[in-house]
């Protein structure tokens, strides 16, 4: 099957016979409308670690237009537990170079470039990128580089998802900006199915970051599991404190618990729920953070790509909107930060 360039919004590309038949079943769950959408979408996903190789496996067998891979590293012997497009010979090779082929070979369909340089994500030359794209995937990225693309996305009304593990642990964030989808009126005011239109309103990250969970119960408070969610957010600000660096030691567990409280305090969260950050969960994070666990990648991994895709077909109510994954419980809640 031929390879295809997306369209554009001026000129979209309609579905083909041969791409029809490839997305059948597609086609069938949530119609040849959404899957146009999908076909031409063209997603940015910044960085190959473990979490963007099960998204990208997941956006492309699903027939997107055409993906965008940014990512300036090597490959190394740590990548190979979860970056199951890399493989032992290619270690010091470039991460998109090696796996770019791979890509390719799950849809022929999907146009694939990838960039090793990442000069691009700066100054005009990421508007210029950003321009070229429907939507934005960055992965596995500190806090301030979150705030930094977020902010360039939000200036040239781009969605923008954010997603990454620490070891255990995982999170998905998005901004959609205004988002519009249909969903199932299940207002129950009548027997007969239909499907009303619906608009959510969506943060920026430097935003949801002021959120404050003042005013709810102990019970509201415990189905969230915030615990997880300030690990993960001191782990943003712990970077933050030391250069770029993950924990990667015991040593590290004082400061991260030190770090987990504070935020706790300044969120106001419910004390009888959580009075502090559970001992247990920063030694782990202390010394698993810096870590990719290849089956907490798949479950994040596939989150975000599932809510790529929800996003793009408009079907459905996407993530609103930070989601928080516990590999240690198999679960995760999603926390509504800021939205109105």
């Amino acid at each position: 099957m031929a390879m295809h360039e997306p369209g554009t919004k001026s000129v979209p590309l309609s579905i083909t016979e041969d791409e029809a038949a490839v997305y059948d079943r597609q086609i069938r769950l949530w119609g040849l409308e959404a899957q146009q959408r999908m076909r031409n979408a063209t997603i940015l996903v910044v960085r190959l670690k473990g979490v963007a190789t099960e998204a990208i496996k997941n956006i492309v067998l699903a027939g997107i237009g055409k993906l965008i891979v940014v990512d300036p590293d090597t490959v190394a012997e740590e990548d190979l537990g979860a970056g199951f497009f890399l493989r032992d010979e290619e270690v010091g090779q470039k991460r998109v170079d090696a796996a770019r082929a791979k890509i390719e070979s799950l849809n022929p369909l999907v146009a694939v470039e990838t960039i090793s340089d990442d000069s691009v994500l700066e100054g005009d030359a990421l508007v210029q990128l950003l321009g070229r794209v429907d939507m934005v995937c960055v992965t596995d990225s500190d806090r301030s580089t979150l705030i930094r693309l977020n902010d360039a996305c939000r200036q040239l009304n781009k969605p923008f998802y954010a997603g990454g593990t620490y070891g255990l642990l995982g999170y998905i964030f998005c901004d959609l900006l205004q988002h519009d989808y249909i969903a199932p009126d299940r207002s129950g005011q009548n027997d007969a199915a239909r499907n009303v239109k619906n608009t959510a309103t969506y943060v920026p990250l430097k935003t949801a970051l002021q959120h404050r969970w003042t005013g709810m119960t102990r019970r509201q408070t415990k189905e969230l599991n915030p615990a997880i969610v300030f690990a993960v957010l001191a782990v943003w600000e712990y970077q933050a404190a030391h250069q770029g660096a993950l924990p990667n030691d015991s040593a590290a567990a004082a400061d991260l618990e030190s770090i987990a409280n504070r935020l706790i305090s300044e969120a106001d969260v419910n004390r009888q729920t959580l009075p502090s950050i559970p001992k247990e969960l920063i030694e782990t994070m202390a010394t698993t953070a810096a870590h990719e666990i290849s089956p907490v990648c798949a479950v994040v991994g596939g989150l975000l790509a599932q809510d790529i895709l929800k996003a793009l077909a408009a079907r459905e109510p996407p993530i609103a909107n930070f989601f928080a994954f516990d590999g240690n419980l198999g679960g995760g809640t999603v926390v509504r930060m800021s939205m109105p």
